[in-house]
C-alpha cells in the first residue's frame, strides 16, 4: 500500500482544484430525516457529475491499471465510501483488495516478419499487428510455422471441431483464426447462436483453446464487422499495457508466448504470400467440414517487453443486512474504475485516455447508490448485505472481477446476485431497459416485475453480436454459479425518433469508444443516469429482500457451476 500513501500528498492538492466539485458530494451525503425517509430516487445529478469530472480530469491520467492515477482513482473511491461510513470489505477491514498482475508493454519498433515461397513481408506494430505476451517476461522470441485453423473453436455440443488432425499439427505453432463465431445458415438459423455472439467467438476463449493447444502463438484476423469495433480499438486495447493475473510457480495454466491480431489488409497481403486467398478461406471456415490449412509460412518474431508487477487494488465496501439470519449472504454491485492510461497520440495529439463514460458513469452511479442506500434508517435497510465493488483491470479482460471469483470476500455461495454498470446512460431517460444475462436466471422476473411497476419494458440485447455478457464484470461472477446481470438503457429514447440511440452509440463506438475523446462533457443529460442507476439500485434491494437466493435456469450453461 505503499504507493497509495505517497498518492496522498498528490491527492490531496488536486482536492484542492476540486473543491466546487467536492463540497456538491459532501453536501449530497448529508442527509436530514426527512430525507431518509422520502426515498423514491434521492440520487444527486450534482454528485454524479462532480464524480464523473474528477475520476475523467487530465490529472488522473486516464486511470491505467498499476498506473499512479489508476492508484488516485482507487483511493477516491475508498476514501468516498468511508465518508459514507460503510465498512470496509477487503481483508482486515480496509477498503482494499489487491490484486496480484503481471503488464507487459511491447516494444512499438516490434516486427513480425512471415516468410514463404512466394517472398516475405515485415508487418509493422500497430499499423499491421499487435501483440503482447502471456508468457510474463522480457522478451521471447518465435520463428515457427503458420497454421489457419478457421474460427479456431472446439464445441462439442455444436459438433464442430476447428482442430481436426493429430495434436501436433498445432503444438509451437502460431495459429491464425477468424474473428467471431462461424455464421448461421438457412439449415441451421441458431447455429452458435444465431446472431448473437457466443463465448466461442470472444478473443478470450480462441487465446485460451490456442494455448489448450500448445501453440506457440495465436494471430487474429480482424475486421470491424466481426469483431463489433474497428481497428482504432484493437490498437489501443492491446498496444501499450497489458495484463494478467500474475502467475504463481505452481500455476500450470498453459499460456501462448504471443497474442496478436492483424489488420483485415495486411491479412490478406500474408495469405497472398502463401498463394491464397483469404475471402475463399473464409467461405471454406464456415463449414463443419473445414479442415485446418498448413500456410507453408513461416512467422518471426523478437519481441522485447517492459515488465511490471502490481498489486492493483480491487476497491469493497459493504452495508451490513439488517436481518441475522441473511447478513452473511450479500448482493454484489460492481463497477470498474480502471481504463487505458496514457497511450498512442490521437489525430488531435491527445495522449490521456480519459475514459469519462467507460466507465467513470458506472462508478459514479455506483457511489451515489451506496451514499442513499446508507442514508436508509437501520430497519428499513435490505436484509441482506450490500456490497459495493469497484474493480480493477476490466479493461485488460475482466481481470479484476476474475480475482474475486478467485478470491471471494463473501463466499460465492452465499453471494445472491451481482448486478454490474458500464458505461451509463448519457443521452436521456428512456422506455426501455436491457439487463444482460436476466433471462439465465430468476432474476429475470424480478427484472420485469419492477419495469411493469414503473412503466417501462425490459427489451432483448440490440446488438447481440457484440457479445456484449461475455465483457464485462458479471461475466467472471456468472463463470462461478452467481446469477449475473449487466444493467444497461435500451434504444428508445423518450422525445427521440426511431433509431436515435442506434445511430448515437454507432457514432460513439467507432468515433470514441477506447480513445483519448471519451471526456466529460457539458451537455451530457443525466435524467437518463438517474432513472438508469435508480432502476438497478431498486433490483438489488428487491434481491436482497428476497427469502429465496436468485437461480439459474436448469439448462443455462452457468447451473452447472452453482453452489446453491
Amino acid at each position: 500500500m505503499s504507493i497509495l500513501l505517497e498518492l496522498i500528498p498528490s491527492y490531496i492538492n488536486m482536492r484542492t482544484q476540486f473543491t466546487a466539485a467536492l463540497v456538491i458530494i459532501t453536501i449530497a451525503i448529508v442527509s436530514t430525516a426527512q430525507q431518509k425517509r422520502n426515498l423514491s430516487s434521492k440520487i444527486s445529478e450534482n454528485a454524479l457529475r462532480a464524480h464523473i469530472k474528477f475520476l475523467s480530469d487530465d490529472r488522473l491520467e486516464g486511470r491505467g491499471t498499476g498506473a499512479r492515477g489508476g492508484e488516485l482513482a482507487a483511493l477516491y473511491v475508498a476514501e468516498q465510501f468511508e465518508a459514507m461510513g460503510l465498512q470496509g470489505a477487503g481483508p482486515k477491514g480496509s477498503f482494499w483488495q489487491p490484486a496480484s498482475l503481471v503488464g507487459v508493454k511491447a516494444d512499438p519498433k516490434t516486427e513480425l516478419r512471415i516468410s514463404g515461397a512466394k517472398g516475405g513481408e515485415a508487418y509493422r506494430f500497430a499499423e499491421d499487428f499487435v501483440a503482447f505476451t502471456g508468457a510474463q517476461t522480457e522478451h521471447v522470441a518465435i520463428k515457427t510455422d503458420l497454421v489457419f485453423v478457421g474460427y479456431g473453436i472446439d464445441a462439442p455440443e455444436q459438433k464442430w471441431n476447428d482442430y481436426k488432425g493429430p495434436a501436433e499439427d498445432y503444438r509451437g505453432k502460431v495459429l491464425v483464426m477468424l474473428v467471431n463465431d462461424p455464421p448461421a445458415t438457412k439449415d441451421e438459423p441458431d447455429l452458435f447462436g444465431g446472431r448473437r455472439l457466443t463465448y466461442y467467438g470472444r478473443w478470450t476463449y480462441k487465446y485460451e483453446e490456442a494455448a489448450r493447444r500448445g501453440a506457440a502463438g495465436a494471430l487474429l484476423l480482424h475486421t470491424s464487422e466481426s469483431a463489433g469495433y474497428p481497428w482504432s480499438v484493437v490498437r489501443t486495447s492491446n498496444g501499450s499495457w497489458r495484463f494478467d493475473i500474475a502467475r504463481d510457480p505452481n500455476d500450470k495454466t498453459p499460456f501462448l508466448k504471443m497474442r496478436s491480431w492483424m489488420t483485415d489488409e495486411a491479412a490478406h497481403r500474408m495469405m497472398q504470400l502463401a498463394g491464397l486467398n483469404l475471402d475463399e478461406l473464409r467461405k471454406q471456415a464456415a463449414s463443419r467440414d473445414f479442415k485446418p490449412v498448413n500456410l507453408n509460412l513461416t512467422a518471426s518474431i523478437d519481441l522485447n517487453s517492459e515488465l511490471k508487477r502490481v498489486e492493483a487494488p480491487n476497491v469493497a465496501a459493504m452495508i451490513p443486512g439488517r436481518d441475522p439470519k441473511l447478513r452473511d449472504q450479500c448482493v454484489v454491485f460492481s463497477a470498474h474504475w480502471d481504463h487505458f492510461g496514457i497511450g498512442a497520440p490521437d489525430k488531435n495529439g491527445d495522449t490521456i485516455y480519459n475514459g469519462a463514460l467507460d466507465n467513470a458513469t458506472g462508478v459514479a452511479s455506483m457511489l451515489e447508490i451506496a451514499r442513499v442506500l446508507s442514508t436508509l434508517p437501520a430497519a428499513e435497510r435490505p436484509r441482506r448485505s450490500i456490497l459495493f465493488l469497484i474493480t480493477t483491470a476490466e479493461e485488460q479482460g475482466l481481470l479484476g472481477s476474475e480475482w474475486y471469483s478467485r478470491h471471494p470476500l463473501v463466499p460465492i455461495a452465499k453471494t445472491a446476485a451481482n448486478i454490474n454498470l458500464d458505461s451509463m446512460n448519457i443521452l436521456g431517460p428512456t422506455n426501455d431497459f436491457v439487463a444482460l444475462g436476466a433471462e439465465r436466471s430468476s432474476l429475470n422476473a424480478v427484472v420485469w416485475a419492477i419495469a411493469r411497476e414503473r412503466g417501462n419494458r425490459i427489451s432483448p440485447d440490440p446488438r447481440p453480436e457484440q457479445g456484449s455478457f461475455y465483457r464485462s464484470d458479471h461475466f467472471p461472477f456468472a463463470k462461478v454459479g452467481v446469477p449475473s446481470i449487466s444493467f444497461k438503457e435500451g434504444d428508445d429514447y423518450i422525445g427521440r425518433p426511431k433509431g436515435w440511440g442506434e445511430k448515437k452509440f454507432r457514432e460513439y463506438n467507432e468515433a470514441h469508444y477506447h480513445q483519448p475523446s471519451d471526456e466529460f462533457h457539458d451537455d451530457w443529460n443525466f435524467q437518463g443516469m438517474i432513472q438508469e442507476a435508480d432502476f438497478a439500485m431498486t433490483i438489488g434491494r428487491r434481491v436482497a429482500d428476497m427469502d429465496a437466493l436468485p437461480k439459474f435456469n436448469p439448462d443455462d450453461e452457468f447451473a452447472k457451476n452453482s453452489k446453491r
